[in-house]
């Protein structure tokens, strides 16, 4: 009788990163190729996360044998995703080993944000987290043929600028995104459809992920920032949307749509603002980055204070039902700032039950304005080499 396959004991923790959604948690056998993908997934994302190491070290940290980790950390380094580091410098007794780490200068990620209110951005950065190169088109006026030449032109761009091993393009978009890159709905762009994934691969010569925002921005947020398992980011730009993470694995929803505040109506009265989407008193209306700029215009001295309680509003109930502790705030700081989170905290706290160990923690999203481009290197990262 044959052994069954290795697994590392917490493998789980660096699996492939897998959507929270209506089919994530169906059971399915394990194959031998299952089992060896997840242990590379592990080994990668000890040496993303923790640094050079010796194949020694890795073994013992992972549980598995020093063999199976040679023969790991082998594979991966002629696959040309991992570097000898150099010998590891030791005071005590026995030979020092040879480290090795992710080859982080040579592997690179392009990035997408479409989610900005004046202009698609995009950039190529390395696995040391620096970025090489920065390009933007201005924000595509007419249907959407011109949002698809514009996209196209910023990622041939982008690709073209690259000299490293590019690992695939990540694309962060508004609307609800379908596991095939299809961006099925953005109301505030108008577009309906959009089979963005499609598009993109007949353009670039690497995977295309195709991810919302707000989900991006969440998954960037915990990969890169070390933030808590559990985390509410809401994203702030032409829309309004949320990225929701639950013991580290991104809620989806039944739809895709899990996170979709922006047209959640804030108030009883039909007497809000109009919607994109055809409504009127939908959260994006009043606290969308567009949406504040005008009434700021308009000479409303109180807008950002009203606009911090109104997203209040929308978020307790989420935030009472999943007992959320951390709030990240990602858009333009010069409209978000610490007026408008001292009035979202404090909305936060009046309308959900006070415990004595709570906190509301409200927070600016680490990597400001470019946190969804973080995040479309995060969904890149996961996609392609099991780091979470």
């Amino acid at each position: 009788m044959t052994s069954p396959p290795e697994l590392a004991a917490d493998s789980s923790t660096t699996a492939v990163f897998r959507p929270r959604g209506v089919d994530a948690d169906a059971p399915r056998k394990s194959l031998p190729m299952d089992v060896r993908s997840r242990n590379r997934a592990l080994v990668l994302g000890m040496l993303f996360h923790g640094g050079p190491s010796s194949r020694a070290e890795l073994a013992r940290r992972s549980g598995l044998t020093r063999v199976t980790m040679s023969d790991l950390v082998a594979e991966l380094v002629e696959r040309g995703l991992v570097v000898e580091h150099g010998i590891q410098e030791r005071s005590g007794r026995g030979k020092p080993g040879l480290l090795v780490d992710v080859d982080r200068s040579a592997l690179h990620v392009i990035a997408i944000d479409l989610s900005r209110p004046q202009s698609y951005v995009g950039a190529v950065f390395n696995l040391l987290g620096e970025e090489l190169f920065r390009a933007s088109v201005p924000w595509p006026t007419g249907d959407s043929a011109t949002a698809e030449a514009a996209i196209v032109q910023l990622a041939e761009q982008l690709s073209a600028a690259s000299s490293g091993r590019v690992l695939g393009l990540g694309v962060a978009t508004p609307g609800i995104v379908s596991p095939s890159g299809i961006v099925e709905t953005a109301p505030n762009v108008g577009w309906t459809g959009f089979s963005m994934r499609s598009v993109l691969e007949r353009t670039v010569p690497v995977p295309v992920h195709v991810s919302n925002d707000a989900n991006a921005a969440a998954v960037g947020e915990h990969m890169f920032a070390g933030s808590r398992g559990d985390i509410l980011l809401v994203k702030i730009g032409r829309g309004v949307g949320a990225g929701i993470l639950v013991r580290g694995e991104l809620v989806i929803g039944s739809h895709m749509a899990a996170g979709e505040i922006g047209h959640v109506t804030v108030g009883t009265d039909d007497v809000g603002p109009a919607c994109a989407c055809g409504r009127r008193g939908c959260l994006e209306a009043w606290v969308s980055a567009p949406a504040i700029r005008r009434r700021l215009a308009d000479g409303d001295d109180g807008v950002i204070r009203d606009a911090g309680e109104r997203l209040g509003i929308a978020l307790a109930p989420i935030i009472g039902a999943l007992n959320l502790e951390e709030i990240v705030i990602a858009g333009s700081d010069d409209l978000l700032g610490d007026d408008f989170r001292a009035t979202l905290a404090s909305t936060i706290r009046d309308r959900t039950l006070p415990t004595r160990e709570r906190t509301i923690d409200v927070r600016r999203a680490t990597f400001g304005d470019d946190a969804v481009l973080r995040g479309a290197i995060a969904t890149v990262l996961a996609a392609e080499l099991g780091i979470r």
